[in-house]
């Protein structure tokens, strides 16, 4: 097994190299010119991409939450929406240089271990607050490939992307009744998940439309991320060819994975706004910066949430110890 694993990370790290190496070679990429463009980031710019990284946090450490909230036990401790918030940021800080399911999963279970079930609360809930996000990519991708294929432009690709979010928000529920009404013989692994679901109390339609709206609400930040970005080095790529690629993006990163989706994600990046418009040396460029000012706006949003948990931590006995005083006679 640990051979296997071995062999496995090796690969897909000789992956990682050979996708950035091609990346570079087929995009005529200078390297210097996105140095200096990092260089000119300002700190109002960098600072507006953090705000939008703690709300993209934010959001999913909200999701994980709401499906605790039906794993977890009566006798069970809920964490607080502090550490919430420093395990999900922690999960995303690692998911740049480990697989981000890989990360996040370990951040909330050592994080759950003291809570109960750190298992199924930290790993299982993750995978399947994540599989929403999936879901709702899904979804977008139909809207990008309508617009590519009818020549469409950013009107198009927006009235088409609302229309799937709509869909795919009303949709749920009835496609959850519709399993929940269904008995699956312990026959695959498909089919014994389902189950453990269903046992879980995680198959709820109510649960599933927030899930699924707040999936949409994280991948619309995402968006505003990019663009961010592509403003902080100064490239000027239209949002919604930065929107229109996304769900491509997303997709190739979950399928074939390396280290924090490198490589995968800034070639399938510059590939998919080439197939919008964007000129493939720009799409490239804007990629390796977007990927060093996002992993450098997740770890500072790591760090600054780390930091405040310890903060309380620190202050709550010392105000419970002044409060037990004031009630001394």
């Amino acid at each position: 097994m640990n051979v296997r694993r071995s062999f496995l990370w090796t690969a897909s790290a000789a992956l990682t190299v050979f996708l950035v190496f091609l990346l570079i070679k087929i995009s005529k990429l200078d390297l210097r010119v996105t140095v200096q463009q990092l260089k000119s980031v300002s700190w109002v710019s960098f600072s507006e991409l953090v705000l939008l990284t703690g709300l993209h946090v934010y959001l999913s450490s909200l999701k994980w939450r709401r499906v605790d909230a039906n794993l977890r036990r009566s006798s069970e401790s809920a964490p607080t929406r502090a550490m919430s918030f420093a395990l999900t940021s922690t999960g995303v800080a690692l998911g740049q240089i480990l697989p981000v399911q890989l990360s996040m999963s370990v951040a909330r279970t050592l994080g759950t271990y003291f809570h109960g079930r750190a298992v199924k609360r930290g790993t299982v809930g993750t995978l399947f607050e994540q599989g929403f996000d999936v879901l709702i990519v899904g979804f977008l991708v139909i809207a990008s490939g309508v617009t590519r294929f009818c020549g469409g432009g950013g009107l198009m690709w927006t009235i088409s992307a609302l229309g799937m979010t709509g869909f795919a928000i009303l949709a749920i529920g009835p496609l959850i009744h519709l399993i929940r009404r269904q008995v699956f013989a312990p026959t695959n692994r498909v089919f014994r998940l389902i189950g453990k679901l269903q046992q879980s109390g995680l198959m709820n339609p109510a649960l599933s439309r927030q899930l699924m709206g707040l999936s949409a609400a994280r991948f619309a930040i995402q968006v505003l991320m990019a663009g961010q970005t592509a403003e902080a080095i100064g490239v000027h790529i239209p949002l919604w060819h930065l929107a229109a690629a996304m769900p491509f993006v997303i997709i190739a990163c979950v399928i074939v994975v390396t280290p924090g989706g490198l490589g995968v994600n800034e070639l399938s990046y510059a590939a998919t706004l080439h197939l919008f418009g964007t000129p493939l040396n720009v799409g490239a460029q804007w990629a390796l910066a977007n990927r060093v000012l996002v992993a450098s706006s997740c770890l500072v949003v790591a760090a600054c949430a780390i930091s405040l948990l310890g903060l309380s931590r620190i202050i709550a006995p010392d105000r419970q110890a002044e409060l037990m005083q004031e009630d001394l006679p």
